[in-house]
């Protein structure tokens, strides 16, 4: 399961020695900031949610694969002007950098290649695959923040019963400041917006 780390009182040092004698970060008082999060050394994927630190479980062969699939299929179908990115942190805000398991975003926040984040205003689409541990993550608190931060679309993937990714989409509604629900898409992931796209999903299984 992940875990997340919440504040706790500040210490002399920003890691504490664990009695096997390795170092884990020990948080600040009122939680960690995005300058912070990106200073630490820190596993793959940690991500920053209200100043704590979210550890990442090993992911199941869906996981991978279902991302696999989206970002081939959305590749093929992104206009010019924009890029698709797997597992990179976007900040939201002082304390939030989460790391969707997708992103689109425009080319021009993406000329740096040695870049390790993306800022909210970037990006057009965040996509999140549930795991089991990710499962509260990924239907609320994300997708709350995400909408909060001014991202206009938002897909949740979830294995079906046939053991496939469904993909359930969400646009936000500028009166609401919330997503609104667009459609729930099993074999086939048909779309104008925010792309014009027809995928295959029932390609998962050749993968």
């Amino acid at each position: 399961m992940g875990g997340t780390m919440t504040a706790e009182p500040r210490t002399d040092a920003l890691h504490a020695l664990q009695s096997d004698g390795s170092a884990w970060p020990m948080p600040p008082q009122d939680g960690y900031t995005t300058d912070d999060f990106f200073s630490l050394d820190l596993p793959p994927h940690t991500e920053l949610i209200d100043g704590s630190l979210v550890f990442v479980s090993p992911q199941r062969k869906f996981h991978t694969l279902a991302i696999d699939l989206l970002v081939n299929g959305v590749r093929t179908a992104l206009p010019e002007h924009l890029r698709v990115r797997r597992e990179m942190a976007v900040v939201l805000g002082r304390k939030q950098a989460p790391e969707p398991d997708l992103v689109v975003v425009t080319a021009e926040a993406d000329a740096d290649d040695c870049q390790t984040r993306y800022q909210a205003e970037d990006v057009l689409l965040a996509v999140e695959v549930v795991s089991p541990d990710s499962e509260d993550r990924d239907q609320d608190t994300k997708p709350r923040k995400y909408a909060a931060a001014g991202i206009r679309h938002y897909w949740l993937v979830r294995m079906d019963e046939n053991k496939r990714p469904a993909v359930h989409t969400y646009e936000l509604d500028p009166h609401t400041g919330t997503y609104a629900p667009t459609g729930i898409h099993h074999d086939r992931l048909k779309l104008a917006v925010p792309f014009t796209i027809d995928l295959d999903l029932t390609e998962y299984h050749r993968l």
